[in-house]
């Protein structure tokens, strides 16, 4: 009887934690389904917002693109030669704008840590060391300032006169090309005016040929007109603000080795008084 009653314990014991090992299971495997569903919901909006963003990748090239193309046909609708004209006018002049910002962007120094390391290597005495100061620096600001240390044994007046004459040179050197950048800028628009002219001319012998002012008729010798005036004016517009750059950067460069010249015949007049006595 004791061996029943413990067969039917035993029995009870393992129903049980079959039981219980089996919910265990079906809870874990709860998650993990919807682990699974989340994941594939993820994956879906996953799909969904890289479709969306290869949509709109493909609407701004497409956009590109049309730019392009709507520049490209309109360049060819207003007369191909006077437009190749302002394109060339439009290169020529950006040409010699970049090569002035840079002559001028390499021709700005540090012309107050210039004058300090003369000044100091003149209150030693060391004249070459200053002259070697000034021939190793670039700019027209260190030219200067050689000029006058070639002559700094002549005399206060010969190195004011030297500086003057050497900064005029420098001054016109600053200026280099700038009368032609403004010719560019006058024949832009002068172009886009002539071509607008004889898209005019074009426009009255179509009305001629054909008898009639109807729009179809004038449509054409007016587009021609209208686009060379637009790209002329474009181009014009924007050689102009590099023009005013360049000549922003000039004055300052002029302002610049006017205000070291002064400096320098204040230093070489230090020289003189505590050496030549």
């Amino acid at each position: 009887m004791k061996k029943v009653f413990a067969f039917v314990a035993m029995m009870g014991l393992l129903t049980f934690g079959v039981n219980q090992t089996i919910n265990a299971q079906e809870t874990e495997q709860a998650p993990a389904v919807e682990g699974v569903a989340a994941n594939d919901s993820i994956a879906a909006d996953s799909i969904a917002a890289a479709d969306t963003e290869e949509t709109e990748f493909s609407e701004e090239t497409t956009e590109k693109q049309g730019l392009h193309k709507t520049i490209k046909v309109k360049f060819i609708e207003g007369s191909a030669g006077f437009m190749s004209l302002v394109a060339i006018a439009m290169i020529f002049g950006l040409a010699l704008c970049i090569e002035r910002i840079i002559f001028l962007s390499l021709s700005e120094i540090n012309s107050k840590k210039l004058l300090e390391d003369i000044q100091a290597a003149l209150e030693k005495g060391d004249v070459e060391g200053a002259k070697a100061i000034c021939r190793d620096t670039r700019g027209p600001v260190a030219s200067i300032c050689y000029q006058g240390m070639l002559r700094i044994d002549e005399g206060l007046d010969v190195v004011e006169r030297s500086v003057v004459s050497y900064g005029s040179v420098q001054a016109s050197n600053l200026e280099k090309n700038l009368s032609w950048i403004t010719l560019f800028i006058a024949m832009s628009p002068s172009l886009g005016f002539l071509g607008t002219v004889i898209g005019m001319v074009q426009a009255f012998d179509d009305i001629q040929k054909a008898g009639d002012i109807s729009p179809n008729v004038v449509a054409g010798g007016m587009k021609v007109a209208l686009i060379t005036t637009i790209f002329g004016i474009i181009v014009a517009l924007i050689l102009q603000v590099f023009y005013n750059y360049i000549l922003s950067k000039v004055e300052g460069l002029n302002t610049d080795m006017e205000d070291s010249s002064v400096s320098l015949l204040d230093i070489i007049m230090k020289y003189n008084l505590k050496f030549k006595k």
